[in-house]
C-alpha cells in the first residue's frame, strides 16, 4: 500500500469564532478571522499536529492540505502554515469555494497514480491515535472503503425546523438595560429516533484510489462525508471501531479538551520562550 492523505482545511471556522472574542475570551458575538486550525496545541498549531499524524508513517507517500479558496484567506493561510507544512513534506493547494467535496476534489486531482489508497482526514481532528490509524490502514488492505465510527451513546431526537419559540421579554430588564433572561431560541421535539445500529462517523476515512476517483466522477457530489459518495455507487463501506478521544475541534472548549487528550498545557501555562 502507498497511501495519499488529503486534509481539507478550507473551512471558515464560523462556529468556533462565534464562541471567542478577539482576546480569546468566551463571547456571544461573532468574531471572524480566528481559525481553530491556528489554535495552540503544545506549541504548534492544530493543523500542524494533524499533519504530523501521517507524515512519518511508512505507508504514507503523499500528503496534501487543501486551504481556503478565497485569495486573501489563502494568502494568510500560506503565510501561517505553508513553510511548516513544506518542511513536513506536505503539499498545499487551494480548496473549494462553497462545499467540502469541492475541496477534496481539488486535492484528489493532485494525488499521483503511484498511490494505491487515499485517506481523507479532517484538519481539525488532531487527536487520532497511532493505534486507530494502524487499524484503519490494516482494514484498508482488504477492503475498498473503510471508516471509523463509534456507537451513539445518547438519545437522539429530531426537532421541528419550522418552529421557534421565543420567551416573552422581561419589561423590567429592558427598562434597566439588563440583558434578557431565559433560554434564548427554543425548539420543539418532532420525533425520538431509534439509535439501534446508529454510529457517529469519524475520520480518517480510507479508500482505494480508483474507487474514490470513481466516486468523485459522479454527477451528484453533495454529501456530508466521502463514504457517502461510495455508498451512492452501491459499493460496500466497512466500519471499524473509532475512538471517543478522536474529537473534531468545533468550538473553543474543544481546544481545551484536545490539549487534555494529548497531554499539552495551554499557551499561558508554558515559559514565555516556549510559547508559540
Amino acid at each position: 500500500m502507498k497511501i495519499a492523505v488529503i486534509i481539507p482545511a478550507a473551512g471558515s471556522s464560523r462556529r468556533f469564532a462565534k464562541g471567542l472574542s478577539a482576546e480569546g475570551e468566551p463571547t456571544d458575538d461573532l468574531t471572524m478571522g480566528r481559525s481553530k486550525l491556528d489554535e495552540d496545541l503544545g506549541g504548534r498549531p492544530v493543523l500542524q499536529r494533524t499533519v504530523e499524524l501521517f507524515v512519518k508513517h511508512p505507508d504514507v507517500g503523499f500528503v496534501v492540505v487543501a486551504g481556503p479558496a478565497d485569495p486573501g484567506a489563502m494568502q494568510h493561510f500560506r503565510q501561517r502554515h505553508a513553510d511548516k507544512l513544506g518542511l513536513l513534506g506536505a503539499v498545499v493547494c487551494e480548496g473549494g469555494k462553497e462545499h467540502r467535496y469541492q475541496t477534496v476534489q481539488n486535492a484528489l486531482a493532485l494525488v499521483p497514480d503511484t498511490c494505491t489508497h487515499v485517506a481523507v482526514h479532517d484538519a481539525a481532528r488532531p487527536c487520532a491515535s497511532p493505534v486507530l490509524i494502524e487499524r484503519l490502514f490494516g482494514a484498508a488492505a482488504n477492503h475498498g472503503a473503510v471508516i471509523p465510527a463509534i456507537d451513539v451513546p445518547d438519545t437522539l431526537k429530531r426537532v421541528r425546523a419550522d418552529t421557534v419559540v421565543e420567551e416573552a421579554p422581561d419589561p423590567l430588564a429592558a427598562i434597566l438595560g439588563a440583558p434578557p433572561k431565559g433560554s434564548g431560541e427554543l425548539r420543539l421535539v418532532e420525533q425520538t429516533l431509534d439509535r439501534t445500529r446508529l454510529v457517529a462517523v469519524q475520520t480518517p476515512q480510507v479508500f482505494r484510489l480508483d474507487l474514490l476517483r470513481r466516486a468523485y466522477a459522479q454527477k451528484d457530489l453533495s454529501s456530508t462525508d466521502d463514504s457517502q459518495l461510495i455508498e451512492r455507487l452501491g459499493e460496500e463501506v466497512v466500519v471499524v471501531p473509532g475512538e471517543a478521544t478522536n474529537i473534531k475541534i468545533t468550538r473553543p472548549a474543544d481546544v481545551r479538551l484536545a490539549r487534555a487528550i494529548l497531554g499539552f498545557k495551554g499557551p499561558d501555562q508554558r515559559p514565555t520562550h516556549m510559547r508559540f
